[in-house]
Formats: C-alpha cells, structure tokens, sequence
C-alpha cells in the first residue's frame, strides 16, 4: 500500500497530523485498490477533502488531527458547505463533497479509527435535475459524416473516427482515447471489450462503418502503432488529448450551426436515445453504455418523451 508521502492526490503543502495524513493516504489507497474509483473520482475526493481540512484548520486554529474529526458536529460540516457556496460553488459539487466526506468517515469508522456519524445526518444539497440534450438523427450524421472526404489528411481522418466510437458505439471520449493500438477495432473485428468507470467490462458492437473509420485513420497516421501504445495519436505523436477532440466539436459547431450543447458527451447521450427511439431495450442500452445501475440509463426514457410531445406538439391539429 502507498505510503501517504506517495500519493499525488494529497499535496504536501496541505498541513497534517501524522496521523491524519496517513489515514487520508490509506483511504485513497483503498478506493483506488479495493472499490477500483476511476482516476478523475480519485482527484476529485482528494480535492474537496482538502478543501475540508483547508477550512477545518482555519476554523480551529490548529493544524487537524484525527480525534479532531472525531469531535466534529453537525454545525461545522453545514459551515463548511456555506462557505463554499458563497464562493460561487454550485449544488452538484457540493453534494459530491459531501459524498465523500461520508465516504471517508464511514471508512474510518470501519478501520476503527474514529467513530463520527455527524456527516451522515447533513442534508445533500438539492440538484437540479436535468436530462442529457442528445443530438437529432440527422445532426449527429453531420457530425460523423463532417471528417473524412476524399481527400483528407491523417489528423481529419483520426478525429472523425473518435466521433465515430462516440457516437456509433456509445464510447465515453476516455475509452476511445483509452484503446491501444493492438485493440483497434478494424478488419472483421466486430466487438470490442471495453472496460469502463469502476473497472466494470462490457462488450460493445462495432458497426462497419466504425471499422472503416478507424481502418482509414490508421493507414494515414504517420505514427508507428506499437500494440500496447496510444491507438489515437496527437499531432506531435503522444496519446491524443480529450481537449483536442473538445475542439473539433467546436469547430463542428460553428460550421453546422450545432447548439452549444453538442459537446463529444453528447454524442453518447445521442446514441443512447436513437437507439432507445428505434425500439431497444434499456436493459440492452444499460449493457451496451456500461451503467452499473438500470436507473441511470432510465434518464433517456424523459429525453425520448420529451421527444415524442415535441412531435405531438408540432402535429396534432389540435395541439
């Protein structure tokens, strides 16, 4: 197990008891090894439980231990959430500080470090719900169909094979930017086993049209493919940035006269609730998107009704 001195995720400008700091390190270390947390979740838990000392050391006048935290009441965590939202911090981050702020306490209870159960009893801040705002058939074809023509350089052909992945298969813009070279789905290689947030594995189709794409970046990219190296290159020859993917959908935007909206996510969103319009299952889209839980994938089921009263609306005589 990394010794807390290890972890990147806990900058050692942050002032620490010993203690503390090496709970904090052990913790992290648990959610990275054991409940297998995605890179960006590890970062942002680090992050808001750093920004929680930052004002607990502040609030006692001391550098914070862990029988401090064991004393901590209900009245210090809503301060501390107060605080934050006086700074412009908004509901959605909030609700995931407070996620793992209970994640550490319940962990430290468990480890039989300290036994605070103050957190547990802090109302989450109410997010507003929202459902994805996925692409029309016909725009999300612009977009895919936007890359290569006849003639078309490699860095062309590269960007409209990852919109390809997002768009035809569902892929989160990580998993596309995550695939190596020996996993290219070209030739008759027809699925694909993509492991998503969490470590949870599934199997994803790949249509031809996919596979010609990547085929044709492939046989233009100047860069040598080693199998276990980056399949999607950058233009100096290292793994391709999500950034960069980010801005060809801008300048997709601008072009097609796409809203705001139309980011690489929602290309995802987009081939969810086609497939959802066409008839599929959400048993099947849940397996195909890699959502751990069936209720995440039911958030389309309000983006295809919505649909569906926009076209009522629009046709109905007596609308």
């Amino acid at each position: 197990m990394p010794s807390p001195s290890e972890s990147p995720e806990l900058p050692q400008e942050l002032p620490l008891s010993a203690d503390l700091d090496r709970a904090l390190g052990n913790w992290l270390a648990h959610l990275r090894h054991e409940r297998a947390a995605a890179e960006k979740t590890l970062e942002a838990y680090a992050r808001d439980v750093r920004q929680f000392l930052g004002f607990l050391s502040h609030h006692l006048g001391h550098t914070p231990c862990l029988a401090d935290l064991a004393r901590l009441d209900t009245k210090t965590f809503r301060s501390f959430l107060a605080s934050r939202r006086r700074t412009g911090t908004q509901s959605r981050s909030l609700a995931r500080t407070l996620s793992a702020l209970r994640q550490l306490f319940r962990w430290l209870e468990a480890e039989e470090l300290i036994k605070n159960r103050a957190v547990l009893q802090v109302a989450s801040p109410k997010v507003p719900h929202s459902v994805p705002k996925p692409l029309t058939v016909d725009r999300a074809a612009d977009v895919v169909a936007a890359g290569p023509g006849a003639e078309v350089d490699w860095v062309i052909a590269r960007d409209a094979a990852v919109l390809l992945l997002l768009y035809g298969a569902g892929l989160r813009i990580s998993e596309a930017l995550g695939l190596k070279a020996k996993d290219a789905p070209i030739g008759d290689r027809d699925v694909l086993r993509i492991k998503g947030k969490g470590g949870k594995e599934r199997l994803v189709p790949m249509l031809p049209v996919i596979r010609d794409g990547v085929a044709r970046y492939v046989e233009l990219c100047p860069y040598p493919l080693e199998p276990e190296e980056a399949l999607f290159r950058g233009s100096k020859g290292g793994p391709l940035s999500p950034r960069i993917i980010q801005l060809a959908m801008e300048r997709l935007r601008a072009n097609l006269g796409l809203p705001a909206t139309a980011t690489p996510h929602a290309l995802r969103h987009s081939f969810a609730t086609h497939l959802l319009s066409a008839g599929a299952d959400l048993r099947q889209i849940q397996e195909l998107l890699g959502h751990a839980s069936l209720s995440t994938t039911q958030i389309y089921t309000e983006v295809d009704r919505e649909r569906l009263l926009a076209v009522y609306d629009a046709a109905h005589p007596r609308s």
